[in-house]
């Protein structure tokens, strides 16, 4: 399943979702895109300038776009609603919870920018909690794609999903980690995508890379870490994350979130329930970013490769 390719080529995961939307277009005429002007960031633009006629700018105003998607998927319509992760989340979320959710109305929301790596946009453009926020809400599945591949796939599975959908996708380029011709998306899994039995690291989105090269770095100094890949955060695949917690009786989680209400959160549920272990969990702490380069900003917040496995290492 992972990608082979060694030239590791970064791509824009944003750009994935214009192209596929574009893609499910020429395929479904019901598919509709809502956009609360930031289409050129979101690359929604693409599929405007495909089919204008099934494309809707409604400017700053989030709510709208919102409450707007909940009517047009009524009428058999297949909304896709996006903007950045901290307007979507955040200013809309009365629109998503009783509009859309508590109906359980089709629609579908790719919001983009989540995380620290907005970058010098700073904290108020930084969403460290939509994921929090999305998986509280009843009726709605939240996914957090990893790569242009998986991104790809869970579009494709938006759009055939029949109620709401939060596809959090990161503002960075990212490496393929998976290869196209292998990967098939399961809503009802959190893949093993490295055996191991020293600890567990689990991990979604723009976090994975540098999960697989903390687990890397790990290795060379005697610890097997298993890793996880979880790109649904609801509902939980607990069968896999207490089997790897059996077999390793220590887990740390990563990510590009605040430490409450994530994967980190999610995981920490599912075990003190099901097989109590020890629990580490790695992302921002109870604080808001700041600006800065989105490099710079990883480090800063411990989130590389590097710093994981120094972090991971010390504490073992």
């Amino acid at each position: 399943m992972l990608n082979k390719d060694k030239t590791k080529e970064k791509k824009s995961i944003r750009s994935e979702y214009g192209k596929t939307l574009v893609e499910l277009g020429h395929k479904n005429k019901n598919i509709v895109v809502l956009d609360a002007d930031l289409s050129c960031s979101t690359q929604t633009a693409m599929f405007g300038k495909e089919f204008p006629d099934r494309f809707f700018n409604l400017g700053i105003a989030e709510q709208d776009a919102m409450t707007t998607a909940a009517g047009l998927s009524t009428t058999g319509k297949i909304p896709f609603v996006s903007t950045f992760a901290m307007f979507a989340t955040g200013r809309a979320y009365d629109q998503i919870r009783n509009s859309i959710c508590y109906p359980k109305f089709n629609v579908k929301i790719v919001a983009t920018h989540g995380g620290i790596t907005v970058g010098e946009d700073g904290a108020s453009h930084q969403a460290l909690e939509d994921v929090a926020l999305m998986r509280l809400i009843p009726n709605m599945m939240v996914i957090v794609p990893a790569d242009c591949v998986e991104t790809h796939e869970v579009i494709k599975f938006a759009a055939e999903y029949n109620g709401p959908v939060y596809i959090r996708l990161a503002r960075t380029n990212v490496v393929n980690i998976f290869d196209p011709e292998k990967y098939k998306f399961d809503p009802k899994k959190a893949y093993v995508i490295r055996e191991g039995k020293s600890i567990t690291l689990i991990s979604n989105g723009e976090t994975l890379v540098e999960t697989l090269d903390c687990a890397e770095l790990l290795a060379k100094q005697g610890v097997d870490a298993e890793v996880i890949h979880m790109p649904v955060v609801k509902p939980v695949d607990k069968e896999t994350i207490i089997s790897s917690a059996k077999k390793t009786n220590r887990v740390f989680t990563i990510e590009n979130h605040s430490i409450i209400g994530g994967i980190g959160s999610a995981v920490c549920e599912t075990l003190s329930e099901n097989y109590p272990v020890k629990v580490s969990r790695i992302g921002i702490a109870d604080e808001f970013g700041q600006s800065g380069e989105q490099r710079a900003l990883m480090n800063h917040y411990k989130l590389t490769g590097e710093c994981l496995a120094e972090r991971i290492f010390k504490s073992l």
